[in-house]
């Protein structure tokens, strides 16, 4: 499993119960805190067929299930200690869940998360999207995918092509000592050339950058004299102990070679580098003035989070900066890529996907990056799917997984794109509908059927915004701006027909008509007082005006449709009223300034003493604000 990749870190994440660690589970812990993970299961394992089934050991043995990604035993332990509600061993088992095709189970266990932690930002892009997993099969597959035959049984992955030859991370060299946390060989750097038939020779080791360390997932400069790629610090002689366990701990340090004489013999460990934290998953841009990487640096927001930072004319690195909460989760990101046209694509467990680690892109636009996007099915599965790349012609790349199906842990697929990934840019001009002058710092955001899926955006000096939206959805675009009244246009974008809107705002003002305020009629459900969302839309108008207007008091009379008795329908008129006013009153109107009256039957738009048709009875079902 790649979410830990590359190598080691200062501390894994488990959340332990206090005072469950005893002498009999002294030696399973130990491995475990080396990061050994296949052998901590095992012995976790013969704990509980001794008998010795607590919570603790069974957190442990998912746990290390959990790392190594099997995700059959890892759902399975998980469940049995579900019961305890630990907020983040119901995230962990609704993602084995997932990754198990049990979708439905799983998101009723991310509904239970989502309520412990209303604040996270996985839990709040769930609550925004709760069928977001029938959203991304829905849109079809945009690749096609191959499983490559440079593979081994072992790890092979986070592959580049430079020169007619492919560079790429293995675990296959047999005659280095095994790493505990999958029980594979040490990870080293290979390289094969690609043949005139396009097949590949046999992969040689580039052995001017690999040591008895791990070394692997590297990136060209423009100009190709030189490679950035990982390595363990414990090379440097850095790590920290440990003074509980006194085990080492050492991190991803990031190096750089250049080339000298055919060579790239000249390499230095980068000064963004610390004992402190990681650096990893090097990735030059394709101008070379900038290396973005991935680290679990203090400050970010997440386990892992994606960075850039400048590099300089001298080789050296400068402004390193966090590429923000839109690419940045509480989970873990990495292996980012920027392509020739500056999408920049990695791999995530903290958004939305399938399943373990998702290939996502986001663009660049109005300096921020936009909403991230899940790249789909095939390239992403219900495994751990990353390191995705893609030739300067955007057709061509590769993509790692562990999926089921390939040779050894981790296989390298080649893709090729069949269908584009379709992003419109949506530009909209914010204006005064009175006198068509544009409207600065108004609030902008898009919904769809299922809630907020774009951030609030303001207008520039000019009125404008911009926002990347996916192809062939349906969109609205809801623009506000104190004084105006607030409106809602729907989009369906095109990828042959890139919309350029204008909306036309009306001031405050113009909903006042004579002693009324003209409201878009709000409408209640047959033989029901609660406030629906497009009518809260329109109450929200009212707010904005008693709010402009603070001695301003509204009486709200409220009406019914002719079906059912006299006496019914004026009570329920009056529950309509007060249901109308408590909604207003919640949005900080002081209650002395409303007044409810149910109306019944009394006053109807249609008479249907002889029948009407169901559209006539909803607009009989209907609420007015009377100025006093």
């Amino acid at each position: 499993m790649k979410k830990n990749l590359i190598i080691t870190v200062l501390a894994l994440i488990s959340f332990s119960y206090v005072n469950a660690q005893d002498s009999s589970t002294k030696r399973a812990d130990k491995l475990f805190d080396r990061f050994e993970f296949v052998k901590s299961a095992e012995k976790y394992l013969e704990l509980i067929e001794d008998g010795n089934e607590t919570d603790y050991i069974i957190k442990r043995l998912a746990d290390s299930y959990y790392n190594i990604y099997d995700s059959n035993e890892a759902e399975k332990w998980y469940a049995k200690i579900i019961k305890n509600k630990d907020p983040e061993v119901i995230y962990r088992y609704s993602q084995m869940l997932k990754a198990n095709g049990k979708y439905k189970e799983s998101n009723k266990w991310m509904s239970s998360f989502s309520e412990m932690r209303p604040y996270d930002s996985r839990a709040i892009a769930f609550k925004n999207t709760p069928n977001y997993i029938d959203k991304i099969i829905g849109r079809g597959k945009k690749f096609n995918i191959q499983n490559i035959d440079i593979n081994s049984e072992y790890s092979d992955f986070g592959s580049i092509l430079k020169d007619k030859k492919i560079y790429f991370t293995s675990s296959r060299n047999t005659d280095r000592k095994s790493y505990g946390w999958n029980d594979e060989p040490f990870l080293d750097i290979y390289s094969s050339t690609i043949n005139e038939k396009g097949s590949f020779l046999e992969p040689n080791l580039l052995e001017e950058l690999n040591s008895k360390f791990h070394e692997g997932i590297l990136s060209f400069s423009s100009d190709g004299n030189t490679i950035y790629f990982t390595r363990e610090s414990f090379y440097e002689k850095e790590f920290e102990k440990s003074e509980e366990n006194k085990n080492k701990y050492g991190q991803s340090y990031i190096y750089k070679a250049t080339k000298l004489k055919d060579k790239f013999n000249i390499i230095e460990s980068l000064d963004i580098n610390d004992p402190s934290y990681s650096n990893k998953n090097p990735m030059v841009s394709p101008d070379g003035k900038h290396l973005y990487f991935s680290s679990n640096r203090a400050g970010g927001f997440g386990m892992y989070d994606i960075y850039k930072a400048s590099i300089n004319d001298d080789g050296t690195l400068s402004d390193v900066e966090n590429l923000g909460q839109n690419i940045n989760s509480e989970g873990q990101e990495g292996f980012p890529f920027l392509s020739n046209d500056n999408v920049l694509y990695f791999s995530s467990d903290g958004h939305l996907g399938i399943g373990g680690l998702d290939v996502f892109y986001s663009r660049y636009i109005d300096g921020k990056w936009s909403n991230v996007r899940n790249v789909g099915i095939p390239v992403n599965s219900g495994a751990d799917d990353f390191a995705f790349i893609i030739d300067e012609e955007n057709i061509n790349g590769f993509v790692s997984s562990n999926r089921p199906g390939g040779v050894g842990k981790d296989d390298i697929y080649a893709l090729k794109k069949i269908k584009p990934i379709c992003d419109i840019l949506l530009e909209s001009t914010v204006v005064d509908s009175k006198t068509n002058n544009p409207i600065e710092t108004a609030l902008t955001s898009i919904s769809d059927g299922t809630g907020v899926i774009e951030n609030t955006k303001e207008s520039n000096v000019d009125g404008l915004v911009a926002y990347i939206l996916e192809c062939g959805d349906e969109f609205n675009l809801v623009a506000s701006k104190e004084g105006y009244e607030t409106k809602s246009v729907a989009v369906k974008l095109t990828e042959n027909d890139p919309p350029m809107l204008t909306i036309m705002l009306d001031p405050i003002e113009e909903l006042i008509v004579d002693t009324k305020v003209e409201l878009n009629n709000i409408y209640f459900d047959f033989d029901k007082f609660n406030i629906t969302s497009k009518a809260a839309f329109e109450l929200d108008k009212l707010v904005a005006v008693m709010n402009m207007y603070p001695e301003m008091k509204i009486t709200v009379e409220s009406h019914t449709d002719s079906r059912g008795t006299s006496s019914y329908n004026k009570g329920l008129s009056e529950r309509r009223a007060k249901s109308t006013v408590q909604y207003v009153i919640s949005k900080g109107i002081n209650e002395d300034r409303l007044k409810a009256i149910g109306m019944g039957e009394e006053v109807s738009l249609f008479d249907c003493s002889k029948g009407c048709n169901e559209e006539q009875h909803s607009q009989n079902r209907r609420s007015e604000f009377i100025i006093e």
